[in-house]
């Protein structure tokens, strides 16, 4: 496949268009992989389209009756019971075909923006660590989030009821570094529109599954300035 036949495959893709199979080389494989999930990101991306539906309907009945599909959504009067069945059972698929997207739906239903339900949060422990400080005490407060780096380790520090408390900087879906919306008080991945309280849960997104909560970091207070346990960076 030349460059210009791979873009329009892209494209169609990305348009929700069924494109014109053929067999991809590696490289080829991974643009394709990039457009599902840039398609699979947009809202509604779960919905089955009705054209889809429709095909599946006229694909059954024609797989288990043996004839060309019709274009009648039901029995006609004189129809025989295996057909009765035919038409039944491909109908039956299709409704089964929207419940499961309607399930993933609910995941985020309301355009992505509901509050998601508390979910388990885990915690960076690494296995060599040391306490490294990342901030003065007078620099994290409870209206914002301090933003830190560590060598690999990236997180943002804040205090609730006066207690620093601190969460990874690195969307779970991905691993695209978030920014914090001050406006907003959440913090947002640049890349999938999903985004995070200060405490780390999933807020929002247009995922197909709600990513997982921020890992929380060991976090601590002393002589003046906000530690975190961190990596220790190899020599």
């Amino acid at each position: 496949m030349n460059a210009r036949d791979r873009a329009r495959y892209v494209d169609d893709l990305l348009a929700g268009r069924r494109p014109r199979p053929f067999t991809p080389d590696d490289f080829e494989a991974a643009q394709i992989r990039t457009a599902i999930e840039l398609q699979a990101a947009q809202p509604g991306g779960d919905e089955p389209r009705p054209e889809f539906l429709s095909d599946l309907h006229r694909r059954l009945a024609s797989q288990m009756d043996g004839t060309k599909p019709s274009t009648t959504t039901g029995p006609t009067t004189g129809a025989s019971r295996r057909q009765v069945i035919v038409v039944g059972t491909a109908a039956a698929a299709a409704a089964a075909v929207t419940a499961v997207a309607a399930d993933r739906l609910a995941l985020h239903a309301g355009g992505g923006d509901a509050t998601a339900s508390p979910a388990t949060t885990s915690e960076l422990t690494p296995n060599d660590g040391t306490w490294q400080r990342v901030a003065s005490s007078t620099d994290v407060s409870e209206t914002g989030m301090h933003r830190f780096e560590l060598g690999s380790l990236s997180g943002f520090v804040h205090r609730v009821d006066g207690q620093p408390e601190a969460v990874s900087g690195v969307c779970t879906h991905q691993g695209c570094k978030l920014w914090f919306d001050q406006s907003d008080d959440r913090l947002r991945c640049p890349c999938h529109t999903t985004s995070f309280s200060p405490s780390g849960q999933v807020l929002s997104y247009q995922l197909a599954i709600a990513p997982a909560p921020l890992p929380k970091i060991k976090v601590r207070e002393h002589n003046g300035a906000i530690e975190v346990f961190a990596p220790t960076e190899p020599v």
